[in-house]
This record gives C-alpha cells, sequence and structure tokens, in this order.
C-alpha cells in the first residue's frame, strides 16, 4: 500500500471535523512529500530538531505540530514556525514558550497535556495541576500563548473499555474546562487517538488525531 492510498483511506474513515496529524517521526522527507502529495499539511515530529530540518526542507504551507515531549532548552528553535505544540505538561515550559513568543513577537497556540493513562510513563498533568496551572496568576499574566485545547494519551493495551474509559473521562475534564475562557484560553480542540486507538477516540468526543504507523508504516 502507498502511503497515498493509506492516507485516502483514514481520510474517509474519519469525520470531516476530525483534524488529522500525520506523525512522520523518523520517516524521511521523501516520505513525508508523498504525503504531502496526496494533500496532506500538518505533520506531527517528536524532536525538535528533526523537525527544524524538516521544515527549513519542505513547503511553507505545511502546519508543524510538536508531539512529543518539550524539554525547556530546545523552545526557542521552533517558535519561528510552529503551529501548535501538544505536549505542554507543566507551567514552567509555558513560561519558557512564552518568553520565546515575545522574544519573536508570535502567538504560539499549544494544549496541555492531561494524564489520563494508568502507566506511570506517561508524562501529563492531573486535574488538581491543571486547575491551579490555569487559576494562576502567571498564566493569565502570558499574553503571547493560547491554551486552545487539551491532549492525551490512554494506556497501551488491548482492553478496548479501558481505553474508552480513560478517553471519557478527558472529554469530562475538557467539558468541564470550555466553560472557561479567557484572553489566552479557548479549549476547542480535543487530541486524542493514535494508530491503535483513533477510532474509539473520535466516538468519544476527539476533534484531533495523531496517526503515524498507519500512515507511514512501522518505524
Amino acid at each position: 500500500m502507498s502511503i497515498a492510498q493509506n492516507l485516502h483511506d483514514i481520510k474517509s474513515s474519519i469525520p470531516d471535523n476530525v483534524t488529522l496529524v500525520a506523525v512522520s517521526k523518523t520517516k524521511p522527507v521523501s516520505d513525508l512529500m508523498e504525503a504531502y502529495q496526496a494533500g496532506q499539511r500538518i505533520f506531527g515530529e517528536n524532536k525538535i530538531q528533526e523537525m527544524t530540518e524538516k521544515w527549513q526542507q519542505m513547503p511553507k504551507d505545511i502546519e508543524w505540530h510538536m508531539i512529543g515531549h518539550v524539554q525547556s532548552n530546545k523552545v526557542k528553535y521552533m517558535v519561528p514556525y510552529v503551529k501548535l505544540i501538544h505536549g505542554v505538561d507543566s507551567l514552567k515550559l509555558l513560561k519558557e514558550i512564552n518568553r520565546q513568543a515575545v522574544r519573536w513577537r508570535k502567538n504560539i497556540h499549544c494544549l496541555l497535556q492531561i494524564h489520563i493513562a494508568e502507566e506511570e510513563t506517561k508524562f501529563g498533568l492531573d486535574e488538581n495541576e491543571l486547575d491551579a496551572l490555569l487559576n494562576s496568576d502567571e498564566f493569565k499574566e502570558m499574553n503571547n500563548i493560547k491554551i486552545v485545547g487539551l491532549m492525551g494519551m490512554a494506556t497501551f493495551t488491548d482492553n478496548q473499555a479501558q481505553i474508552k474509559r480513560e478517553f471519557d473521562h478527558l472529554k469530562s475534564i475538557f467539558d468541564k474546562y470550555q466553560q472557561l475562557e479567557t484572553a489566552n484560553l479557548k479549549l476547542e480542540t480535543l487530541s486524542m487517538g493514535m494508530s491503535g486507538d483513533y477510532q474509539i477516540a473520535i466516538d468519544c468526543g476527539s476533534t484531533m488525531v495523531r496517526i503515524g504507523s498507519s500512515i507511514f508504516g512501522t518505524r
């Protein structure tokens, strides 16, 4: 199966209101260009250096999403071009994104990562930390970032009931905070679901799915 055919199949299986992020980490530019020629314009990478190199080489109408864990000291390299940062999991990281955005006179869109999985390895805020962050004076004073949604990853398991429970939990948090709207907070995007579980995620209310291996093949 070609990358173009894979893309076509996935796009025809997801509703129009769900955004597809093609997870292109570790894949060569030639693979990304095949997806680009097939109409894909949103790519997700998990390493800033690799994403920056691809951004430099590829057409400039591409939206680049940072989907991996972000180290504060690397933020400055992606601020000039990044469209959305998915994995924001601390006030410290948010402060650095805002600081670099001020420097570049930009406004950066971010998703806050919520810890929903029963695995300890996943990053993310719990509900209390989310509440504390959104209500902090420091957050309210950040004028160069905008929190546009939430992101979460389910446990890596074949137990579909567990995956659904975790996605439902994230959707309930999303619904609760959607009523909050400030200058730098308006929740519109719920990013959950990957190659193995995106259909469950969509059923649970996801508006953005991150799909890699089903498009580009396994790594």
